[in-house]
């Protein structure tokens, strides 16, 4: 089948391999270093550190690839959606036939790198909880260990020394000599902070350094620093630049200063002001226990001018007389008592009397009962002929037997009197 092209020679024939070497050439000469923006999607992070991603707009896109050892100097994260320029070279993957952007340089569109990884870190650690205030421990009032992380021969550790010796003179100072500025800074910081529990009696320790540019501080907005202030069992202060530089130490430190000179303030008392108030604690101790000296002194006074004091028999005269009154009343109280229950008894003795069954057989009356129980003898139907039962008179006892029972009619208590 022919399209109207002539046969070409044999040695006019390329391969593909040799094809995609003249694309190869022709596009990496013409594009040895190019800025593309784009949003970063689909990026893949393999194992052997490269980073492979795609750069896109609302027409086209283009596969970009990031090597392991620029990946490894980014400051932020990448994220899919993150608008960027990339600086690169186009290169061709000659086995594929595929074009992609080598990748040497990201920045962030609308801001810098180290905003962005500042930001990002910032939204992590926050999730975490690790700026929460319920974790933060309480600075000691009265430390006597301190220790300082931070550059030896700095000026702001000369600020802080000056500081801590001029306020609180009896603590002791250990200076932890790191790099505060560098790419090996922000390793030392957190392998001396880690550290720190291992030195005896420690109170409370500084971390910070002297002001500077972004780029300067930046050691103190790494993530292993932020994780080992974090993870610090000694009370942490951060004092990193100025007031006007917050960073990620400061953040997660249990307190921040707003300058290295203000950490010394934070972390221990001025001396001369806990004397003065020693000195205000004394005065008013001698003050107080002379008041109540004084008070105790009128009190003793008063005590010594009442009569139990001044006139002590006094008392106990009086005493006696009332105790005399009081046994006389009793005696007389008694006496009356005695008379008046006397009385009541002899009562109570006639009443008996005349109750008495003695006194009932003296009036002519008898009683008749069984000798044998004792059963009192009151009714007819008790009694037949023959049995043997005996009568209580008044002087004496009549034993009979009974010969006949005769029916009467009931006996009155009229008819007892009459008899």
């Amino acid at each position: 089948m022919s399209y109207g092209y002539d046969t070409p020679d044999e040695e006019a024939v390329w391969s593909v391999s040799e094809l995609t070497r003249q694309i190869k050439d022709v596009l990496e000469s013409s594009f040895p270093l190019v800025w593309v923006a784009g949003e970063i999607s689909s990026i893949t992070h393999a194992r052997s550190g490269h980073v492979y991603l795609t750069l896109k707009d609302e027409h086209a896109q283009i596969s970009g690839v990031i090597w392991k050892g620029t990946a490894s100097r980014l400051r932020f994260d990448l994220e899919d959606g993150l608008q960027v320029v990339a600086a690169g070279s186009v290169e061709v993957y000659q086995p594929r036939g595929s074009y992609q952007l080598i990748i040497r340089e990201l920045i962030p569109q609308g801001m810098g790198p180290l905003e962005l990884a500042f930001r990002q870190l910032q939204a992590k650690l926050a999730e975490e909880g690790l700026f929460s205030p319920e974790r933060k421990q309480a600075l000691p009032r009265f430390p006597m260990r301190i220790a300082v992380v931070t550059s030896p021969t700095s000026a702001a550790v000369r600020d802080m020394l000056q500081v801590l010796t001029r306020r609180w003179p009896v603590a002791e100072i250990i200076v932890v000599p790191v790099q505060v500025q560098g790419a090996q800074a922000a390793g030392e910081i957190a392998t001396a902070v880690k550290k720190l529990e291992l030195i005896p009696d420690l109170d409370v320790a500084i971390v910070g350094r002297g002001g500077g540019s972004l780029e300067d501080l930046w050691a103190f907005n790494e993530e292993v620093v932020a994780r080992a202030i974090a993870a610090c069992p000694i009370p942490v202060v951060s004092a990193v630049g100025h007031e006007i530089d917050v960073t990620i130490a400061d953040l997660v430190a249990d307190r921040r200063a707003l300058t290295p000179s203000e950490a010394g303030e934070l972390v221990v008392p001025d001396l001369r002001e806990i004397l003065g108030g020693v000195r205000q604690l004394e005065s008013d101790l001698r003050s107080g226990l002379r008041e109540r000296a004084q008070r105790a002194r009128l009190q003793l006074d008063a005590l010594i001018s009442r009569p139990v004091f001044s006139r002590p028999l006094s008392m106990v005269h009086d005493r006696l007389i009332l105790l005399d009154e009081l046994s006389s009343r009793l005696n007389q109280n008694m006496g009356r008592v005695v008379q008046e229950e006397g009385s009541r008894l002899q009562n109570i003795s006639r009443t008996l009397d005349a109750l008495s069954p003695l006194n009932v057989l003296g009036r002519g009356y008898t009683v008749t009962r069984r000798p044998e129980s004792g059963e009192i003898i009151s009714q007819l139907n008790q009694v037949a002929p023959g049995d043997r039962l005996e009568t209580l008179i008044r002087d004496g006892i009549v034993f009979s037997r009974v010969e006949e029972v005769e029916k009467t009619g009931s006996i009155t208590e009229n008819d007892d009197d009459s008899c």
